[in-house]
Order: C-alpha cells, then sequence, then structure tokens
C-alpha cells in the first residue's frame, strides 16, 4: 500500500486533529470523510462539487459577434386555421 507513517492527535480548539504527514501528498483545503469501520478510521477526499458558471453578465460583452446558425431542427410552413377567426 506504500509507506506507513505515524501521527499524533492533539487537541485544537473544542476538536481533536490529527496532522497528516506531507509525504501522503494531501493538498490543503480539500474535504474529507471521515468513518470508523470495524476498529480503523478510514479517510476519503470527499469529491468537490460541479463548478457552475453565471453568464448573465456576458450579452452584449462581444460587440460584432454574431450567433452562428440553427441548423439542428427543420424548419416547418405555418399553417393558420382559418376557421377560428
Amino acid at each position: 500500500m506504500g509507506e506507513q507513517y505515524t501521527a499524533r492527535s492533539f487537541k485544537s480548539g473544542n476538536s481533536v486533529a490529527i496532522r497528516v504527514p506531507a509525504g501522503l501528498g494531501v493538498q490543503p483545503g480539500q474535504e474529507w470523510v471521515a468513518q470508523w469501520v470495524d476498529e480503523e478510521l478510514h479517510l476519503r477526499c470527499k469529491s468537490a462539487p460541479s463548478r457552475k458558471i453565471d453568464v448573465s453578465g456576458f450579452a452584449g460583452k462581444a460587440p460584432g459577434a454574431r450567433l452562428a446558425p440553427r441548423e439542428d431542427f427543420d424548419l416547418r410552413p405555418i399553417t393558420l386555421d382559418k376557421s377560428a377567426q
């Protein structure tokens, strides 16, 4: 599985913390899920939520840009129901 490291828990405010050795390659700011399985503490990196981009402010920001023609559907002739008038 790789190298084995030893870490000691310590009190941090009202919590107990464990420092993760740099040799494990954990980046700062990652969120983790901790779970006891039998008598082992398992740590799993929490997957990051997908980022969403707000495009509402982009309208009108590219003067001279033209929209590409829509070719993903066929145009149908419009039929008017003359009996409804």
